[in-house]
């Protein structure tokens, strides 16, 4: 009985999310996307049935039909969406980042460049997103086997949530720092006159 209990999780929950009150703060589109994946998230060991002692994500892949769920797409407008792609044994959630003009696209573009080439140190981040969208993770059943599913999730979510302030941000610092350059580039003009 001693080692049962050692063997099991904690029945508290440890979500980021966890309490009503956090729960109420996240949009109808994040509960949307936190809900989709939670369902989505239930991963298990399938070894490849084309190539023997291969264990590939099926998502990635392609090779059985069978092993495939449907895509699931969730937009909260025509700019922002969440493309949830899952089978047996792989989670691939690819992440359309807002950008409303030029700036905000080459910020978004640097942004993700930046995070895809540190992909390693992000263990479920993909170093390429798939095409129409900006960012993707990949969550197989080797990453749900060593950490927690809710807190997975939570990630998603809170890097989905976290992700457009971040970029506005962004845009206010060029913004500012080209306001500077302007004034200090005008200032020559009238220091010689």
């Amino acid at each position: 009985s001693r080692k049962s209990q050692i063997l099991q999780r904690p029945s508290f929950s440890m979500s980021k999310f966890g309490s009503k009150s956090e729960e109420k703060k996240l949009t109808p589109y994040l509960k949307a996307v936190k809900s989709t994946l939670t369902a989505a998230i239930c991963l298990r060991n399938f070894p490849s049935q084309v190539v023997e002692r291969h264990n590939k994500p099926a998502v990635e892949t392609q090779w059985a039909r069978e092993l495939l769920l449907a895509p699931v797409v969730i937009a909260k407008n025509d700019n922002e969406a969440v493309k949830i792609e899952g089978s047996i044994n792989a989670l691939r959630v690819s992440i359309k980042i807002k950008q409303l003009d030029k700036m905000e696209g080459i910020l978004v573009q640097r942004f993700s460049s930046f995070l895809e080439m540190r992909a390693d140190d992000f263990v479920i981040l993909r170093r390429k997103a798939m095409e129409g969208y900006d960012i993707s993770f990949l969550i197989t059943h080797y990453h749900t086997e060593t950490m927690w599913r809710d807190k997975l999730v939570d990630f998603i979510v809170t890097f989905i949530q976290e992700i457009n302030s971040e970029i506005s941000d962004l845009r206010l610092n060029v913004n500012s720092r080209g306001r500077k350059v302007a004034e200090h580039f005008f200032l020559q003009f009238l220091s010689k006159k």
